[in-house]
């Protein structure tokens, strides 16, 4: 059993993944390849916004959003607690301090209730200038935008939507990626739409952002590669990978979305009343990158952990640290109280195998042993 199947998925479209590497290969289009410009096109209208900017990953995504924005030194930028150490990585390699904050128990995303307070804390203390949040669509399911985006407004926030994991999922009916002032996302192999290495892609309305990170993407470049006109990065999506993301991204509309969700259903409807399963919001939908469940306490989740392994079915902790307990941002102090909600989740959830090659059999096996029937 595969925790994310990758390879049911590849010979499923084996002749359409072959066949559009092979293009690419007889053209010897490497770089920026026609491949690009169709991926680009065909991601901004499914997210619905003018721009999507390719990149060579969802880190680098966000490092240029925040170079774009002139992110430096003294700025505070709010940031998920219990998240990726990327979605903090890039405030730091900005200069910019990362404020961490708690997230609810129930969606996994953002407290905005705590957000907000974390912002009037900054403000209070006077040594920092309050100046993005970063909120996270955890395991596929978008944050509330809403009150963030009221929040961000009332206090002259950036808001960066993390939606690395977040890809498909929407909120009544607008797409992830399409919040906040930019967004990012990842094609990583594992993701809801992955490619076969690395891979990244940033959403925009806003005509001189993308403007700004199509030169900052490519050595700061201006009329052309060679007439530089600020300091950049070298982020460019390989063609060979925008080539099977167009062919991957087709079978993501036309089934894989909608599949994950059905298998949601079957999660559920097995696993209801034996642990905490995953909560969607009413008007939201999850392209559930991770399928989680909450257990009572840390020696439940790893018992059922090891269960499940002796099974031969695959699990993953995510996260088994806290973003605030990272090594990385031990130059900060940190009240351990003020983020109980995800101290408790690192010690309790455990993610079951989730893609939309699951069988209903497999289903069964796996909810079996976590029932232990």
């Amino acid at each position: 059993m595969e925790f994310r199947d990758l390879k049911t998925q590849y010979q499923k479209y084996k002749d359409e993944i072959d066949g559009a590497i092979q293009k690419v290969l007889l053209k010897a289009d490497f770089i920026n390849g026609s491949e690009i410009q169709i991926l680009e096109e065909r991601l901004a209208k499914y997210v619905g916004v003018k721009h999507s900017i390719s990149c060579a990953n969802s880190t680098e995504a966000m490092t240029l959003v925040l170079m774009a924005w002139g992110i430096k030194a003294d700025d505070a930028v709010f940031v998920p607690d219990f998240t990726f150490f990327s979605t903090g990585e890039v405030v730091s390699l900005s200069g910019a301090t990362p404020i961490f904050v708690d997230v609810d128990p129930h969606t996994f995303n953002i407290d905005t209730e705590k957000l907000e307070n974390a912002i009037q804390q900054v403000i209070k203390k006077g040594e920092l200038k309050p100046k993005a949040v970063i909120p996270v669509d955890l395991f596929g399911l978008p944050a509330d935008y809403h009150e963030i985006g009221r929040i961000a407004d009332k206090y002259h926030l950036l808001v960066l939507e993390d939606a690395a994991q977040g890809f498909g999922g929407s909120i009544n009916g607008q797409k992830a990626g399409s919040f906040g002032h930019a967004a990012t996302t990842s094609f990583f192999p594992a993701k809801p739409l992955g490619c076969y290495g690395d891979g990244g892609a940033i959403f925009t309305n806003d005509d001189h952002l993308a403007s700004l990170l199509n030169s900052l993407k490519v050595h700061g470049k201006g009329k052309n590669k060679y007439d530089n006109v600020r300091i950049g990065l070298n982020s460019r999506l390989d063609t060979i990978q925008a080539a099977i993301l167009n062919v991957k991204l087709t079978a993501f509309i036309e089934h894989e979305l909608e599949d994950v969700n059905k298998i949601d259903c079957l999660y559920n409807q097995k696993l209801a009343g034996a642990v905490e399963i995953p909560v969607i919001p009413a008007g939201y939908y999850s392209s559930f990158a991770q399928y989680t469940i909450k257990l009572k306490n840390k020696s439940e989740r790893d018992a059922l952990k090891t269960r499940l392994s002796e099974h031969k079915i695959p699990s993953m902790i995510y996260y088994s640290k806290p973003m605030h307990r990272q090594e990385a941002f031990n130059d900060q102090k940190f009240d351990d109280a003020d983020y109980m909600v995800t101290n408790k989740l690192c010690e309790t959830v455990l993610s079951l195998p989730m893609h939309p090659y699951l069988t209903e059999k497999e289903i069964d096996e796996i909810c079996n042993v976590i029932i232990d029937v």
